[in-house]
């Protein structure tokens, strides 16, 4: 799905990267259908994530497995088609070169998994990547991994909404999915390019990867529906 047929709920992932599976239930529980894709990251996925997983997709839920895999071919390629069985709607993958993306694709077969290349981390920036070798800023960083992402077939891309415009007018027919996202006037914690749900639709983002803002609320429903709100208002 795309912008144009998505509701404002549907387009908000929330990112389930609490320390348990109890509590990861009871954040569904209460979240039920305010939200459109519940997000299973690393901390999840090792302690029984993938299980997990399978039981929200039989509850017809929309899952996006953050797993950011990134290995030589045959472990990238076995691993997309374990996950796929899963049932999970989304699953990420490192955009760093083109032999990863391919045997991700690979992986994936005939099933519905929909593939997103990570581009550069939102906690990163132009410091950072030179500490990695890197001497590109971020947002050409990001325009050359979302390239490599959809010459080899992925769905989408991974990126903050700070370069979601430019992408948006490069990119035709590619889900941009962004991160990073915090409500006017929250903390950015250790994010380093955080924009606020209207900034990122506005820019183009397709879906909303949200965390803390929604899980760590007094009232995480209540939350949600506050930046569905939000959401709605965007071009209206």
């Amino acid at each position: 799905m795309t912008a144009d047929t998505l509701a404002p709920k549907d387009r908000i992932v929330v990112a389930l990267d609490v320390a348990d599976l109890d509590e990861a239930r009871k954040l569904v529980t209460a979240l039920d259908d305010s939200v459109g894709v519940y997000k299973i990251g690393l901390e999840l996925i090792y302690r029984g994530g993938l299980g997990f997983a399978e039981d929200l997709a039989k509850e017809g839920r929309r899952v996006f497995l953050d797993a950011k895999l990134l290995d030589i071919e045959t472990t990238v390629e076995r691993a997309t088609a374990a996950i796929a069985e899963t049932g999970a709607q989304f699953l990420t993958v490192h955009a760093t070169d083109r032999k990863t993306l391919d045997a991700a694709v690979r992986g994936r077969g005939d099933s519905a998994l929909k593939l997103l290349g990570v581009t550069v981390l939102t906690n990163l920036d132009r410091s950072d990547l030179s500490e990695q070798g890197i001497d590109m800023p971020p947002l050409a960083l990001v325009q050359e991994r979302a390239r490599l992402a959809q010459d080899a077939g992925f769905d989408g891309i991974v990126a903050s909404g700070k370069e979601a415009a430019a992408l948006h007018e490069r990119l035709r027919n590619f889900v941009i999915v962004t991160p990073g996202i915090r409500p006017a006037g929250a903390a950015a914690q250790d994010q380093t390019r955080v924009v606020t749900p209207g900034d990122a639709i506005g820019a183009g983002a397709d879906y909303l990867v949200i965390g803390r803002p929604i899980t760590r609320a007094d009232d995480p429903r209540a939350a949600a529906e506050a930046i569905a709100a939000e959401i709605a208002t965007v071009g209206a």
